[in-house]
């Protein structure tokens, strides 16, 4: 029996969900918990949420049980022939299978000390997958060159990996990423909430202070604000702008407004560029 199993991919249509769901049932004998990483900021949004699903692992009041995790994001920048590869790494009793991109990793590399990856090379792998798999070099060759990795490389590797096979992989260290240390909307949430990509504490937040805080996009300049910073939600007046220590990341603060929406209010989305002068 496999542990439970979220998937999180920039894959988003239903042609690809469909898919991905019955490969992974056929693999694992159940189809995963798929969500979609369809936002403007995909690099973005997978860091944080990947961040979240770990932390969310913690304060059970209990043992618990060990959790599986699958992200996939495609960044084609030319940097990698076929696109990034896969890694995986292990975070107490949990296991994450991931693309292998700086950025994506820069929140858990932070704020939960995961400092290195094991790195795979997807011919590689299927090559020495010939002692335990029953895979044609035809059908290994296609697995090893497509162009939706996600589907047909990635359950393979976490199948084999959580069976115990010895699959070859280069430890890896995850590179420090300067931009990481930039303040952005990590998330735009259904409610329009902003959950912004950094501490109270890094912001100077303090209930009943009124902090700066300016937005920008691509170079562009979004304007200017200040935003008084409240203890709680709830009291922050209907229609008005607040900072909260929200629920993701360790303390992170959030930017809403009362009964409304802070993205439609300022203008932002997945990824904009914050800061506090």
């Amino acid at each position: 029996m496999y542990p439970p199993i979220t998937y999180l991919s920039d894959c988003t249509d239903t042609n690809a969900q469909a898919r991905l769901s019955t490969r992974m049932a056929a693999l694992f004998g159940r189809s995963p918990v798929l969500l979609p990483l369809d936002g403007p900021a995909p690099e973005q949004t997978a860091g944080l949420t990947l961040l979240d699903v770990l932390l969310a692992t913690r304060s059970l009041g209990e043992d618990g049980f060990p959790t599986v995790t699958l992200v996939n994001v495609a960044p084609r920048d030319g940097t990698w022939e076929n696109g990034a590869p896969f890694c995986w790494f292990r975070l107490g009793p949990h296991t994450v299978f991931s693309t292998y991109d700086s950025r994506l990793l820069a929140m858990v590399r932070t704020h939960l000390d995961v400092t290195q990856v094991e790195v795979t090379d997807a011919r590689t792998v299927l090559g020495a997958a010939t002692a335990w798999a029953d895979l044609s070099r035809a059908e290994a060759d296609a697995v090893a060159t497509t162009q939706f990795r996600s589907l047909w490389y990635l359950p393979l590797l976490a199948k084999w990996v959580l069976d115990g096979h010895p699959v070859p992989a280069t430890t890896t260290r995850v590179p420090a990423v300067p931009e990481a240390t930039k303040v952005r909307v990590g998330l735009v949430d259904n409610f329009g909430n902003c959950k912004l990509t950094a501490t109270a504490e890094a912001v100077g937040f303090e209930p009943g202070s009124r902090l700066a805080v300016s937005f920008s996009r691509a170079g562009e300049d979004l304007g200017s604000h200040k935003v008084r910073c409240y203890e709680r939600l709830a009291e922050v007046p209907a229609g008005e702008a607040g900072l909260v220590v929200g629920s993701s990341g360790s303390g992170f603060v959030e930017l809403v407004v009362g009964c409304g929406s802070a993205a439609h209010h300022f203008g932002v989305v997945d990824g904009t560029d914050v800061e506090f002068p």
